[in-house]
């Protein structure tokens, strides 16, 4: 018996991305795009400056970066809901605050917590997906205490990189393919780690319907899918800007 996938449109697939992945130290692919983040991490607690930034899209490896600073440094992860307690209290732990652009953290105790990583008190881990130009901060002193922090951009640089993303994607979800269906798949794609994970989802989702293992017929489906979303995005903005 296959399982049904559901005929919800290219843009309304279901991509809830429900396997958990694998954060080992020794499971994260480093290369050219993601070295000099990677060393950082690794060079914890010999960092030169107190707050360190890692910015990068949607599954572009900031979590995993984030799990082995944790692993390393015994971090405390905050959160929106721990960061008045965490920064009303004495403590020289090493921080990591994940999604900073994103998520709803209270500027003034971030602002104060800044302050004691800024003096070498303790060190700080940031993530973000946007730069610090496109944070919504309403504090400039906030602002000001990130942009001294040294940024470190995670991109992908060619097409080993993508491949390699895709057997790691994969392989978290347990699935073997034919390394010819990676690479028919690499030179099609539009190419980010955000659509790598969103294509990996997609035919897992695809091959579960029909029974069948990952193949090329399902990698093309899965392609047509997306360059089909993509056209609808591309012409729900351009009628966005002339009803304007």
């Amino acid at each position: 018996m296959t399982m049904p996938l559901p005929d919800l449109g290219p843009r309304q697939l279901p991509l809830d991305f429900e396997h958990e992945p694998s954060h080992a130290e020794d499971d994260f692919l480093v290369g050219a795009g993601n070295a000099l983040a990677h060393a950082r991490i690794l060079a914890w607690p010999h960092w030169p400056d107190g707050v360190t930034l890692v910015v990068g899209p949607p599954a572009s490896g900031k979590s995993h970066l984030a799990r082995i600073f944790l692993e390393r440094s015994g971090a405390i992860a905050v959160t929106p809901d721990s960061i008045t307690t965490i920064a009303s209290a004495p403590g020289r732990e090493a921080l990591l605050v994940e999604d900073v652009d994103r998520l709803a953290y209270d500027e003034h105790h971030l602002f104060h917590l800044l302050n004691q990583a800024i003096r070498g008190e303790r060190t700080m881990l940031l993530t973000a997906r946007e730069e610090v130009a496109h944070w919504p901060l309403r504090t400039d002193d906030v602002r000001s205490r990130v942009r001294r922090a040294p940024e470190f951009r995670l991109e992908i640089s060619d097409d080993i990189e993508l491949s390699q993303m895709f057997v790691k994607l994969f392989g978290d979800r347990q699935i073997k393919v034919d390394p010819r269906v990676i690479g028919y798949i690499v030179p099609r794609m539009e190419r980010s780690s955000e659509e790598a994970a969103i294509l990996v989802d997609l035919m897992d989702r695809l091959a579960l319907a029909k029974g069948s293992a990952i193949t090329r017929t399902i990698a093309s489906e899965a392609l047509v899918m997306r360059k089909n979303a993509h056209g609808l995005d591309r012409r729900q903005d351009w009628d966005a800007e002339t009803d304007e």
